[in-house]
């Protein structure tokens, strides 16, 4: 493993696990990371629980030191966590992992491997991309999001090199290690008390991103199900304000077209960016509320004033049209659409 000159670990993977009241899931999550390499920290940001959850967090801290960090801080929300954690990173490498999913054991020794040996010969990508799995609750076949038709696997490439995303695939959270630089970089700073955070997290510093290395492992287990989960859309409707602040600050985080960027990245982006809007769209039609259908034609125009390539690119794609059909009957038609995709496609 790398060491430093001074002889001491050069500390290449931060985990960090922000939690709010997980007593019930903590321990299976922090259990998945065992044990936890000389090279790793695990950092628990408790985030104000009323639970047991910075006692259990302190429970592997004493059993583990050095392995396990304990923050306990006032509770922020979900990005505060995040940003409290990457404070206090010292790792090359970060990764976030929500206090309720897991990782496979075996593939985050193999994730530790292949970052040591990046870190070795000094090609530090990035970004690292692993796959993922829905575990959603009550299904009995997990569905894995794998990159391998866009990244070819153990390689570092560059944007150009990569290959089109499909539809539906997207690089979302649970699929990023970034090279802790380019998060600081960035200066990401996600806002307090607000859900959905993970697609800032997930779009602003990938513009800074040039390299990426690819590992074919299904490394993280996105759990959903659970009562009272943000991304159930009844939730969803009811935090429709909060999922409108995350698109508008997505907008403000469309680079430049004076920003030189490979068109590759500037093509996802773009597509990333259409996908969040139109899932907003649906949770303003599905409100029922004037209000809120005002809200999904301001969303719309700010893309417009933006970038005005930008937008007409996303109103000719099929999603753009479908949640801007017109009237009563057009947002019927809308709703129509996307239960049958959600029955189709089984998400939430």
């Amino acid at each position: 493993m790398p060491v430093q000159d001074d002889g001491q670990t050069t500390t290449v993977l931060s985990l960090v696990v922000p939690s709010y009241n997980s007593s019930d899931y903590l321990h299976h999550c922090l259990d998945s990371m065992l044990p936890v390499p000389a090279d790793v920290e695990v950092i628990v940001v408790n985030d104000g629980s009323t639970d047991d959850t910075g006692d259990i967090a302190q429970r592997y801290a004493a059993e583990y030191p050095r392995r396990f960090v304990v923050i306990n801080k006032p509770n922020g929300g979900h990005g505060s966590g995040i940003n409290t954690g990457l404070r206090h990173a010292k790792g090359q490498y970060f990764k976030v992992v929500d206090s309720d999913d897991w990782l496979t054991p075996e593939a985050f020794q193999a994730l530790v491997g292949a970052l040591r040996g990046l870190v070795a010969d000094d090609s530090c990508p990035d970004l690292v991309v692993t796959n993922f799995v829905y575990d959603k609750q009550g299904k009995r076949r997990k569905h894995v999001m794998k990159y391998g038709n866009v990244f070819p696997a153990g390689q570092t490439i560059t944007w150009d090199q990569a290959r089109r995303f499909r539809s539906s695939q997207y690089l979302l959270m649970h699929a990023l290690t970034y090279r802790t630089g380019v998060l600081r970089e960035f200066g990401i700073d996600l806002p307090e008390h607000t859900f959905y955070v993970d697609n800032l997290f997930a779009y602003g510093p990938l513009a800074l991103t040039r390299t990426i290395h690819y590992l074919d492992i299904n490394l993280y287990h996105y759990y959903i199900g659970r009562p009272g989960q943000s991304v159930n859309e009844s939730i969803m409707v009811k935090r429709a304000d909060q999922q409108l602040k995350v698109n508008r600050l997505m907008i403000g985080h469309l680079p430049s077209r004076d920003v030189p960027l490979p068109g590759r990245l500037r093509a996802y982006l773009e597509s990333y960016l259409g996908v969040v809007t139109a899932v907003s769209s649906i949770i303003c039609i599905r409100t029922g509320k004037q209000e809120y259908l005002a809200q999904k034609t301001a969303l719309w125009r700010e893309i417009r004033e933006t970038d005005r390539v930008t937008w007409r690119r996303l109103m000719r794609t099929p999603l753009g049209r479908v949640v801007n059909l017109h009237g009563r009957l057009g947002r019927r038609l809308t709703l129509v659409l996307y239960r049958i995709a959600r029955r189709f496609f089984g998400f939430n």
